[in-house]
């Protein structure tokens, strides 16, 4: 009895030792699989109401993409209150008395999760693509929140199984449970062969995130330690740094008090920080792309490194900024677009507008041609029909580290317009959007109160001649 007992044990260990073996070959075999496959073709986008119309997964899939990135508010998760200026509960203004958005009940996200997944545009996508992603502000809880939301732990469980459903590249199910384990989203994915990998870093710039205003951390201690490891690890041909929120761009330094968008800009010493980071890794091929700000547009800085760093911002599949004034009055938002002063924006003659932002439904595309020599990259940011309405042609020979002064130097003096950063614009320039609405605000005043006081007079004036009369 004794032996028999001893022999099923043994074949019980055995047993579990072959699940073990076939579990880690195909894990490697898939990871091998994906890490060999030469990735030519990219799309990218954010801010994706569930509830909303969403046509532009047809350009989507049109576009054929090996991947998908997706760079936050992939759903809409919290609550948004009525816009209210006066009443019982008011949510803007000096007298506000209750907050605008409120975060939703765990049901309620997993709602959310499954409604946006069941579109059938998305759904032929997720079938067919290789989708990664990191969240924002609405996919992780509530509006502008950061490290101190509470929840946050769950609301993270929701988005590795509700919506990536845990599909992590490298490593299979290992790597998994380190992601589930730490405290955050961020996630790096490397694709291609040798001499030809592309690596996507996400990060996530909300778990750790200090207060706006504060110039404290985004990405906190632990995912700084990760990013400098991921940067000073094995070099790859390209590197695509993901960011929910603009890292090149820092719009609220020309608009505010206007309007008022987050941005690596609103923390000047982090993001001098990660442009130390990736000049001290020596790494090309670096560029970002970005989401949040409800349009669409490609910025460049030429200063941070030896090499112009593009951040390709694409906002939204579904939210943007023209989206919510009525369609006679879009033309008034256009030319708010043209008249903001931005130093980092490229223009050029192919922008649909000509303030090079696209303020309609829109998704980013990258394109790698392994077959040209040097090898090209090209950024667009496109339509809901696919059409290109901004987009960028750049060689990888370029964004490469220089390693002689003067190669710096021709570099980094290409073009000086995109070396002045949004606060170091001459105050007149930075706030001269303000100056006009206030301005414009003032003389329709003063014309209110002249018409006013002219309709007084003429009224008296009538009542004095009846009266004489």
């Amino acid at each position: 009895m004794g032996i028999n007992q001893c022999r099923r044990q043994w074949w019980y260990v055995v047993v579990l030792i072959g699940i073990v073996g076939v579990s880690m070959t195909v894990s490697a075999s898939d990871s091998h699989k994906k890490r060999e496959q030469l990735v030519s073709r990219i799309a990218f986008g954010s801010c994706s109401n569930q509830s909303a119309p969403q046509p532009i997964w047809d350009a989507v899939v049109d576009f054929h993409p090996q991947v998908f990135v997706w760079l936050g508010d992939n759903i809409y998760g919290d609550i948004k209150r009525p816009f209210k200026i006066f009443g019982k509960e008011r949510t803007i203004g000096p007298w506000k008395n209750v907050p605008r958005f409120v975060p939703s009940s765990e049901q309620e996200m997993e709602a959310r999760y499954r409604k946006a997944k069941s579109n059938p545009g998305y759904a032929q996508l997720h079938e067919n693509v290789e989708v990664i992603g990191t969240w924002d502000d609405h996919d992780y809880g509530l509006n502008d929140a950061g490290k101190e939301l509470h929840g946050k732990t769950t609301t993270k469980g929701y988005f590795l199984i509700s919506w990536m459903n845990l599909k992590i590249v490298q490593g299979g199910w290992m790597i998994s449970s380190a992601l589930r384990k730490q405290a955050g989203v961020y996630a790096s994915y490397t694709y291609g062969p040798e001499g030809k990998d592309v690596k996507i870093i996400l990060l996530d710039t909300r778990y750790h995130r200090d207060s706006i205003g504060s110039d404290g951390t985004i990405l906190g201690n632990s995912q700084w330690l990760w990013l400098e490891r991921e940067l000073k690890g094995p070099p790859t041909a390209i590197t695509i740094i993901g960011s929910s929120i603009q890292v090149i761009s820092n719009l609220t330094a020309t608009l505010h008090p206007l309007f008022s968008m987050e941005s690596w800009g609103r923390f000047p010493k982090e993001r001098d920080h990660l442009f130390k980071l990736i000049a001290d890794s020596k790494r090309g091929g670096v560029f970002f792309i970005s989401g949040d700000v409800h349009f669409g547009e490609i910025t460049r800085y030429d200063c941070a490194l030896d090499y112009p760093l593009y951040d390709v911002t694409s906002s939204g599949l579904t939210q943007s900024i023209e989206e919510v004034v009525p369609p006679s009055l879009r033309f008034l938002v256009r030319f708010v677009a043209w008249l903001t002063p931005s130093t980092m924006r490229v223009k050029d003659q192919n922008c649909r507008y000509s303030s090079c932002i696209y303020g309609q439904p829109n998704f980013g595309t990258i394109e790698i041609d392994w077959d040209s020599h040097p090898v090209t990259l090209n950024f667009k940011v496109r339509d809901k029909n696919g059409v290109i309405v901004t987009g960028v042609n750049t060689s990888l020979m370029e964004l490469q580290p220089s390693n002689s002064e003067t190669g710096k130097r021709v570099k980094a003096g290409h073009d000086q317009r995109h070396c002045t950063l949004e606060v170091s614009l001459p105050w007149i320039i930075r706030h001269r959007l303000p100056i006009i609405v206030c301005l414009t605000l003032v003389v329709l005043l003063l014309a209110f109160l002249g018409l006013v006081y002219t309709s007084v007079k003429v009224c008296r004036l009538g009542g004095c001649k009846r009266k004489h009369d």
